[in-house]
């Protein structure tokens, strides 16, 4: 449900992985244009995209995605619903987040549709990242935080993190969904300053871990 970025970067990818992506979008020749572009299996509203398949991604603005999600809801119901955005804007001292104390979008896209199984994942690397195959470190592959309440929506995007070749991180229910936002607000933070934000997480020795 999307047609820029993320919506371009993660249908792709995992229409290369060999699912079946419908790209849905207000404006439907955007989401034609995209559909072609990275071979997704159809394309049209985002009703279409609601009612298709085993999971719904919400690639639009943060502050669209509770009203789309409520638009939806009764399409949405039992199924798998991920949150991609971030609620963010520059702040006077740094990047800070848009939504209100002890907030998320997430949970504020369960509350607006409470019968899907909301997935908070794919929010702190870049957008240009989920195009490419990602670099391993020390071995292992780059891990994709996500938050889930519910287990068959949590392994369903677990699939979808493996088959892009990313390594899934549970990060707890839905209700620590914020944290990973806040995480991303202070990510992108440290971007914008120039900095690289990995070097605030050196690993403790394998004894003291």
């Amino acid at each position: 449900m999307g047609t820029g970025g993320m919506a371009a970067a993660l249908g792709g990818a995992w229409a290369r992985a060999g699912h079946e992506v419908f790209v849905g979008g207000r404006d439907t020749a955007a989401a034609a244009a995209l559909a072609g572009r990275i071979g997704a299996a159809g394309h049209g509203t985002p009703a279409g995209a609601a009612a298709y398949g085993e999971v719904a991604l919400l690639a639009v603005p943060a502050g669209a995605a509770p009203e789309l999600a409520r638009e939806h809801a009764a399409a949405l119901a039992g199924r798998t619903v991920v949150d991609c955005t971030n609620a963010l804007a520059p702040g006077p001292g740094g990047v800070m987040l848009t939504t209100g104390a002890g907030e998320s979008v997430a949970g504020l896209i369960a509350a607006a549709a409470p019968g899907a199984h909301v997935v908070k994942a794919f929010n702190l690397a870049h957008v240009s990242m989920w195009d490419r195959l990602p670099v391993t470190q020390d071995g292992a592959a780059p891990a994709v935080p996500f938050c889930a309440d519910d287990p068959v929506a949590a392994g369903r995007v677990e699939e979808l993190i493996t088959g892009m070749g990313w390594s899934p991180m549970p990060a707890g229910g839905l209700d620590r969904a914020g944290y990973v936002e806040a995480t991303a607000a202070f990510v992108i933070g440290v971007w914008w300053a120039g900095g690289s934000p990995r070097l605030a997480f050196p690993e403790p020795p394998a004894a003291a871990a």
